[in-house]
């Protein structure tokens, strides 16, 4: 029974190469995007809060304002990030901490190199909500109203 070994060329029994393949789908780079806004001041994405995008509340496969595109020959990967900036912050100072904090983390987290980083200012955020500027107006009238009756 040895003797049958023998005979067996070694190179069969030698294994080949393992080759590794790591696949990262968009929105687990969404998220980063996501978390990385939410500890800057003064930015906002196009819909909904960045509460409900992180608790999972956002109905649509891909979150609207975040798009990423992956070069899996290069290890790299393009964000371009869609936001609202609140009235009176400095576009360029913000438009830099946040390409600076993404590129980091994203980096940080996946390992691969971030090769673009574009933030698109879409709008400006009021000071106050448009709701509440809308409140604050029907009460003052009615206020008015009700004055002028007595």
């Amino acid at each position: 029974m040895h003797n049958q070994f023998k005979e067996l060329d070694t190179k069969e029994l030698t294994f080949a190469d393992t080759v590794f393949i790591r696949d990262i789908e968009t929105r687990v780079f969404q998220a980063i995007v996501i978390k990385c806004l939410v500890e800057i001041e003064g930015v906002a994405l196009l819909e909904g809060t960045l509460l409900d995008n992180l608790l999972g509340r956002e109905g649509n496969e891909r979150i609207k304002g975040i798009h990423v595109e992956q070069d899996s020959k290069n290890h790299s990967v393009s964000i371009k990030v869609e936001i609202n900036i609140a009235h009176g912050i400095s576009i360029p100072q913000k438009a830099e901490e946040i390409q600076t904090k993404i590129a980091t983390e994203v980096c940080k987290v996946t390992g691969l190199h971030v090769s673009v980083v574009h933030v698109v200012f879409k709008a400006l955020l009021a000071d106050e909500p448009f709701e509440k500027m809308v409140e604050e107006e029907i009460e003052k009238e009615a206020e008015e109203f009700s004055a002028e009756e007595f």
